[in-house]
Formats: C-alpha cells, structure tokens, sequence
C-alpha cells in the first residue's frame, strides 16, 4: 500500500534520515521542527526542553520569531506549555489563546495563531520538554495527529537522554535530565554509602525505534505477547505457587493485565504508526508511568505498577534479554535502586560490591531490608521515583540515618556526605578497638552484648563485632530465601556450621517464625489473613503443622550432638503452647536416642514474650521455661496497637516511654523472683540511648544487630550503671508518665559523658 504523504510513518522515517545524517545539534534540531511543521501540515512547530532549574527554554522552532530560540522561557507551570510539563499530559486546543493558562511571549510572534496541539516529551515517565505544534486558523487536531506527535515526542526524547543536546546548554543551566535530586525517604538501616546506581532491573534502552514492515512488527509483538502470557499462567499452575496470598493476586492482575485489549490495541497502534514492536512498548509503557506519577489513589497507583512491570517482561520477551541483574559487570561500589525486590535478589550481588540500597516500595519490616541489615548495606526505603528519575551509572549517596537518598549530588554534597563516611570509618576503627575490651561499665557492671543473625553471610560478623555470642538466630532466614522448603539435611548444615562458627560461644536458635508478613510463596497456607500479624503465623503455625516443627527439632539435635543447645519459641500465647513444643522436642529426642545419635550435652527450651497476655502468666511462665528473651519490636507493636509497617503511625508512640519500659521491667522482675534468665532481642537493644535504658532496668544481656554491638559497648564503657539505675526509678514512678524519657536520658548521658 502506497504510504501517505503526511503519516506518521513518512515523518518517522525522515526523522530517522535526519538522525543518521552528520550535523551539529542545533541543526538538526531546526530540521526535525521543519519537517514535524511539513509532514503536519503547521505553520509552527517548537520544541521546548526542560532545565535543572524548572524552566522551560525554546531550543528549536519552525514558524515562530528565530530570534526568540534560545531566550524565550517558560517556567514550570506557566503558560500553556508550562502546565503540559507539569501535568505530563497533552493539550488540543481551537482557541489557545482563550485558555486560562494561556501566557503570551511577545519575543516569539505567536499572537497570530490560534489552534495549539502541544505534548510532554517522556522518558521512562519523566518529561523532559514539551513538543508543539500551531496553526492560525482554529482547527481541532484529529487523534491520529496527536499520536503522530506523541510518537515524535518519543524520538526526541532519546536525543536529549543521550546527551545530544548538552553542547546547546549556557553555563550553569544544565538539562533536567541531569540536576541533583534529593528524594526524602524513610531510614530502614543507618550508615552512608556512596556510589553508582545500579537498577536491579535496569531499563532496557531501546536503540531500534523505527520499523521496516508494520506486519513484522506486529507478529513479534504477537508472539511475546503470546510467551508473556505462556509464562504468567505457568507461574499460576505450578505446584510450589500457594493457592491464596498477596503474590497470588499480583499474578492473577498481570494474568489480566496481560489480556488487556486497551493495553494491546495502545501498543498495535504504536506499532502501525511505524515504531519497532519494543519501542511501541517504551512509548505505551512511558504515558501510563507519566500517568501513574500524578495518582494518588494508592490502589490505582498499584495497578498502574503492575502494569510497569509487565511492559518491562515484555521488553525483556521482545528483545532477547534475561532478567539476572549479574548480567552485566557491576561498578565497585554498586548502590542498588529497585521499586522492590525479594531476600535472595539482593543475595545474587557480589557483598564486596554493595555499598547501599535504595527501596522504592518496602516496609523496615521487609525480608529484603532484614537481609540488607544482616549483611550491613546503608538503606532507604520509600524512596518515591528513585526508579524512573535515575540511570545505571548516576552518581547517588544512600543516607540510611536520614532516609535520603541525593542523586547526581553537587561536588560541596559529595564532599559532605564523604567526610561523615570517613568519620564513620573512623568510628568503626575505635569500635574495632574496643572489640577485645569486656562488656563492663565505668563502676564494673558486666552487660553480655549478643549479635542477632539469621544466615551463613552473618557468621563472619560474630568475631568482628566481638559480640558475646548469638542472642538469636531467626532460622525462617533459610526459608525465605530458598525456593521450595529446605529439607532436614540442609537445616543441619546450617545449624552445624552456625555452632561451628560460634565456638564456645552460645546460639539461642529461633523455631520457624513464618506467616504474617514473612510469606513463602512454595507454602500453601489459610484462607487470606485481614491482619496478617495477628493471624496463623510462628508457633500457632508449627503446632499445626508438627511436621514442621518436628524435621527442624530433629536437625537442631542433630547438629548440636555434644554441645549445648538453646531453642526458644516464638509468638506464645499461652503456657500451653510451651508444653505442646516440648512434647515435641522430648520425642525426637527419644527417637535420636534410641537410634544411637550423638545428642546435646543440655537442652533449655525458651519463649520469647511478644504476645501481651504472656505479661498477665509471668509467674506460670517462668516455671515452665529455662530463659526468656523479650521480642521487643512485636511487643512494642501490640501492645500500643500499632503497625509498624506503616509509615503513618510507626513512630507515633515511643517505646522508651514509662508504660513500655514498665512492661519491661514486669519482665524481669518475674524472672528474678524464678531464678530465670532475661534477655531482650530486637530494635530497641540497637540503639545506644535505648540500649542505655534497658540497662539501667536491670537487663545484663541484650542481643542486637552486629553494626549496633560497637556503638553500645562503647556507651556501656562510660556508663555509671548505679546512677543510671536511680534515674530510671524516676522514669517509672508513679509520675514517669509525666516525664520525657528519652529527654531525661540524653541529659544523663551529656551529664556523664556518654556517647549516644
């Protein structure tokens, strides 16, 4: 069929002629504008670039006064153009000049027309102009000719991402693509890490736009469409897929998304208006991103995700490319960004590489940001448009005590961010020497100070940080991050190569802690849990599913034949439950024994107090038990009503306030009258202010991040424990209430000398 003079095809194809061609920037920008103004038969076509500083520079124009390139200037917002960059959508026009937004350039000429079809230029959502055509008379441009200009936009789009356009730029007005951004995220793990962005899964940059044969094109969009689908409904069917969950749903949305006839009839027509089968993805895939950024329903927001990540396994489909993101060579100091991502993604990068992570959609809570705690990466999370406002290569620092992370900083922020690195390196070498000293304070009080872990990657840390041993050891660690259940001889190995590392050291281990928000996808549960957190998850799990517990009892003992084990349960609710695991335990140990297995030297069996009714069976609980350890962050969490996955209420209440500490001390209190050991895990023993507080409540053994053990011993090595002591009376008298806590507590420690 004879093309058209005016179609997008033609006008594609003499762009791609005219990119070919050798000539400086400027020309071939005023070419593109006079050939976008002929092939659309306007008496006007400008091209408008966004700046660093949000202003909108007229780079090229075909109609308008030639003079004005290069000085006429729109900020963002203003004019007609203006609203186009800010909003990212397109404006059609009759009458432009009757438009509300409507602000007149006298510099430009542009009185004399009336009709304005104007477009965002996009890239990967981000607009980075705006694309305009004009006639006089007033006409309304036809939806063919929006998509020819939406189309074109795309072009030019990858010339001002690749740097073209650069030489055109005054002194001191760098391109948006470029400037420094600080996006204000959330601080899920403390430390800086400087470096170079690495997207977990990076953007495919499409290089081939134009197409040679429409029906080509859309039989490879066609066949992937087809694959894409093929795989989505393999993912459903297989066995190891639970048959309820969040993971499940996402599947079924991409299942549907995947049959969208919008979605696909968008991306046939890309492709009959004459881009590559990928680059009509790229396009479709960019309008709905520029949509998604200005939604604030979080629901749709999350569809429109999902559709973001389906054109990205599109991409993938069409242009051959694997989704390991070891495929290509990473930089030294690696800062990976992703919208989310699962525990053993981050696993698959090389540690001596990592220097941070910046999570776009995660919770401090999340398996991912557990694991980047365990291996001592700097991270933030709800980092929003990390994802589409970076490329692999940019320069980024990860603020993990702030929650910031700065993108392509300026040289006075590196050089900031650089020195508080290097007085960290400083402070960990003063930590390092302190890894030798005995966990006493100033008047001789000795605080056993245990590392939390829960993989092999961990171990190493156990003899850096001089900690006194594993407090906890959360064993679904092993679970999360496998793909099917690990079988008994592999929890063996663990279990063994864990005691092996620990020496003489001891290792509380933690019985499976799964459900709630630790979700295996090969494990199929319950019915949907409303709240997850409060639903069947940990011991109340185990106990009905005793297999489970019973093949990890079995490996436990097995791994620990001549040494001292320590087991402890987590989520009791009730006495019972202790009594129901220990029947459990007390049969594999007769099972083992009766086929001559090596055995423990001694067994103590332990609960760990995160549920508040345990606080109302204290007295019974000490009976039953050998130890207790306080699982601070889920007792916090419940007993102030609180989620602390969300952002919103997370920190609203304190937990160094007088009602919490008291819960605390109602602990001890009870294990002191039985003569049972108390130890305290969790978020509020990393923290030297609050680490101080526990001890001064009378705990002698904490167990924390192995980061955390540097800064709490050298609080405890100045501490004055008695004095500590009197002034946390005050804190839980009948008027702690009234008291700031946490005020008074930094007043001591200024007072003393102490370092928080």
């Amino acid at each position: 069929m004879r093309e058209i003079a005016g179609s997008p095809r033609v006008l594609l194809r003499r762009l791609r002629e005219l990119m070919a061609e050798a000539a400086e920037p400027q020309a071939r920008l005023d070419r593109i504008v006079r050939e976008i103004a002929s092939n659309m038969v306007a008496e006007v076509c400008s091209l408008y670039v966004l700046r660093a500083d949000s202003v909108l520079e007229l780079y090229a124009t075909e109609g308008l006064n030639p003079s004005s390139v290069h000085l006429a200037q729109l900020k963002l917002g203003q004019g007609l153009v203006g609203t186009i960059a800010a909003s990212a959508r397109a404006l059609n026009l009759q009458d432009a000049q009757n438009h509300p937004a409507f602000t007149y350039l006298p510099e430009t000429g542009e009185e004399i027309y009336h009709s304005f079809l104007g477009v965002p230029v996009l890239r990967a959502g981000r607009t980075l102009g705006v694309l305009v055509v004009q006639n006089k008379t007033k006409r309304h441009y036809g939806d063919d000719e929006v998509e020819a200009l939406e189309t074109t936009a795309m072009v030019i789009a990858e010339m001002v991402a690749t740097g073209d356009l650069k030489r055109l730029t005054r002194p001191g007005l760098e391109l948006d693509l470029s400037r420094p951004v600080t996006i204000e995220g959330v601080a899920f793990n403390e430390g800086v890490g400087l470096g170079h962005v690495v997207l977990h899964e990076p953007r495919i940059v499409v290089t081939n736009l134009f197409n040679e044969d429409v029906d080509t094109e859309l039989r490879r969009l066609d066949n992937a469409l087809g694959s894409l689908r093929v795989s989505i409904d393999d993912m459903l069917s297989r066995r190891d897929v639970a048959s309820e969950g969040e993971h499940r749903a996402v599947l079924e949305a991409y299942r549907m998304f995947a049959h969208d006839r919008g979605w696909v009839r968008r991306l046939e027509e890309a492709v009959r208006n004459g881009l590559t089968a990928e680059a009509a993805v790229e396009k479709v895939q960019s309008d709905m991103r520029a949509r998604m950024m200005h939604m604030t329903d979080p629901y749709l927001r999350d569809r429109m995700n999902d559709f973001d990540d389906l054109g990205n396994r599109l991409l993938r489909q069409l242009m051959g490319h694997g989704s390991d993101a070891m495929a290509a060579a990473l930089p030294r100091d690696a800062i990976v960004v992703s919208r989310s991502m699962g525990a053993a993604d981050l696993l698959d990068y090389p540690r001596e590489k990592l220097r941070g992570l910046v999570l776009e959609d995660a919770a401090a809570t999340s398996h991912v940001v557990i694991v980047a705690r365990a291996i001592g990466i700097p991270v933030a999370g709800q980092a929003k448009g990390a994802v589409s406002m970076a490329e692999n290569g940019d320069p980024i620092i990860v603020d993990g005590d702030e929650g910031r992370v700065h993108l392509r900083p300026q040289p006075d922020v590196e050089a900031a961010f650089a020195e508080k690195a290097r007085f960290r390196a400083r402070r960990q070498e003063l930590y390092r020497e302190l890894r030798s000293r005995p966990s006493v304070s100033r008047d001789g009080v000795e605080v056993e100070l245990m590392m939390n872990a829960g993989l092999a990657v961990d171990l190493p840390q156990l003899g850096e940080a001089g900690a006194a041993g594993i407090g906890l050891f959360r064993t679904e660690l092993q679970f999360m991050v496998a793909s099917t259940f690990p079988r008994a001889q592999a929890q063996e190995a663990l279990y063994r190569q864990v005691l092996e590392a620990a020496g003489d050291k001891p290792v509380t281990f933690r019985t499976i802690d799964i459900g709630g928000d630790k979700v295996l996808p090969y494990f199929r549960g319950s019915e949907k849990e409303e709240n997850p957190a409060l639903g069947w998850r940990a011991i109340r799990l185990t106990l009905d599913r005793p297999a489970l517990l019973r093949t990890q009892f079995r490996a436990l003992l097995k791994a620990a034949g001549g040494r001292e084990l320590r087991v402890m349960l987590p989520m009791v609710t009730e006495v019972s439950e202790i009594r129901r695991a220990r029947e459990i335990i007390d049969r594999e140990v007769r099972h083992l024994a009766r086929f001559g297995h090596h055995l423990p030297t001694s067994l103590s069996i332990g609960a760990m107090v995160e549920v508040p009714s345990l606080l109302f069976q204290l007295d019974e609980l000490m009976r039953e038990v050998d130890f207790v350890s306080i699982g601070s962050n889920d007792l916090f969490q419940f007993m102030t009503a609180t989620d602390r996955g969300n952002g919103t209420v997370a920190s609203r209440f304190d937990p160094l306030s007088a009602p919490f500490l008291r819960a605390l001390k109602s602990v001890l209190d009870a294990g002191c009258r039985a003569g049972t050991p108390v130890t305290l895990c969790g978020e509020l023993a990393s923290r030297p202010i609050s680490a101080m507080a526990l001890i001064g409540l009378g705990f002698r053994s904490i167990s924390m991040s192995a980061a955390a053990i540097g800064p709490v011993k050298a609080m405890l090595v100045d501490l004055p424990v008695e004095a500590l002591t009197a002034q946390m009376g005050l804190i839980l008298g009948d008027g702690g209430g009234a008291h700031d806590a946490r005020g008074l507590l930094r007043t001591f420690a200024a007072d003393h000398d102490i370092p928080l």
